[in-house]
């Protein structure tokens, strides 16, 4: 088994996609495909390669329908000009997609069956909305079968389905409203002193895009982190799926519009290359739980990945949780039995965002970052799945 490096890694900063009101979207005009095909040059430019030497190109959206629909992932190589001779897939694992295609390339690398591999993912949530508006067009609304028996019923976890997990999941670790908001006001607290301290400008591409007033705007920070929250606001907020529920706009992520980017290679190559890589991915886990819990999921798959590596929760320096609710993170810690103060240190998904397929590579890049940043060995980054998944990385630290 060859080792596999992270050589190199950059997104988009994440617009906040509002599908009533796509002019307040800063990525509006902008399609997720144009936004992934300006990174991935880029990428490759800042790495020091070749685009001839990729042997293959994985990309993951949770909605790979309309204009999200990939060609079998060859639709961003031709936006990018890439060599046509580059081979692709498109990989759909809902919010792991991004990730689960790091883990394919990883798997690719490490047998030997590749030696680079460039990794995307892409979702704008503005442009192709979740849920409801596209299902009414096919068969899953019009077919009496899918709508009424129980095999079935894992459909309607879409849209306000994904709030109800969230409650489920709270009632059942005993989780209380205010421990949900003081983590989402934690979260924009931490983005925003990590948006003071110029954490994130090296990993983000700034983007040119017209907007609604026809006047240009470079989008290089994510559109939805707050400066200005604190839990007395959080608080205010009403229940957004249960009248008295526990899950609110402020301790859930919202809708974003984004892509990322992550080039993959052996650690022989980039030696040879003489490639500084920011980790080497250690390993890697996945699982399924009952789609009504799905936020528990990366409990299972973290677990798979810290036995596959030999390693203990204590052993992980810095956590990346991705917060498609608080109760997600807050599940993790209490389960898996992590410092809080090692988690999501300079925000999570609630503030800085979770634009499903996109997100899996923003977890780890940014956590390599923060590795190198904090000049710590282990690393692990998981994301829950919608359908009753959970996904997990364990990286360390390049000396």
């Amino acid at each position: 088994m060859h080792d596999v490096v992270i050589a190199g890694y950059l997104r988009t900063a994440q617009s906040r996609s509002r599908p009533n009101e796509p002019e307040r979207d800063w990525f509006n005009q902008l399609r997720a495909d144009e936004l992934l095909a300006r990174l991935l040059p880029e990428l490759i430019k800042r790495t020091g390669i070749a685009a001839e030497e990729i042997d293959d190109f994985i990309v993951g959206s949770a909605l790979g329908v309309s204009e999200q629909w990939t060609f079998g992932g060859r639709n961003p190589i031709f936006l990018a000009n890439l060599p046509q001779t580059l081979s692709s897939k498109f990989v759909d694992q809902q919010c792991g997609s991004a990730m689960a295609s790091i883990h394919i390339g990883f798997m690719e690398i490490a047998t030997g069956f590749a030696d680079v591999v460039l990794v995307g993912g892409m979702e704008h949530m503005t442009r192709v909305p979740m849920g409801g508006a596209l299902r009414e067009k096919g068969a899953i609304v019009g077919n009496p079968r899918l709508r009424t028996e129980p095999e079935y019923q894992h459909w309607d976890l879409q849209n306000a389905g994904m709030g109800l997990t969230a409650e489920k999941l709270s009632a059942q670790g005993g989780f209380a409203r205010t421990e949900l908001d003081e983590w989402g006001a934690r979260s924009h607290q931490r983005a925003a002193q990590a948006y003071k301290d110029g954490f994130f400008k090296d990993e983000i591409l700034p983007i040119d895009a017209p907007q609604a007033d026809g006047k240009n705007l470079t989008v290089d920070r994510d559109q939805a982190v707050r400066d200005d929250v604190t839990l007395e606001g959080m608080q205010a907020l009403k229940p957004s799926f249960k009248p008295d529920g526990v899950i609110t706009p402020g301790n859930s992520s919202p809708l974003n519009a984004a892509a990322t980017s992550m080039l993959l290679m052996s650690k022989e190559t980039a030696q040879k290359k003489g490639i500084a890589p920011l980790a080497t991915i250690r390993s890697i886990g996945f699982a399924g739980v009952h789609p009504t819990i799905m936020g528990a999921g990366p409990v299972p798959a973290s677990r798979k990945a810290l036995a596959k590596a030999g390693l203990q929760a204590k052993d992980i320096d810095y956590w990346e949780i991705n917060e498609a609710f608080s109760v997600v993170v807050l599940n993790c810690i209490k389960e898996l039995g992590i410092n809080p103060d090692c988690v999501n240190v300079m925000g999570g998904g609630i503030a800085i965002g979770h634009p499903l397929g996109a997100t899996g590579i923003r977890l780890v890049g940014t956590l390599a970052r923060i590795l190198k940043a904090k000049q710590a060995r282990y690393g692990l980054a998981n994301a829950c799945v919608g359908g009753g998944q959970g996904v997990a990385t364990i990286i360390e630290r390049e000396a």
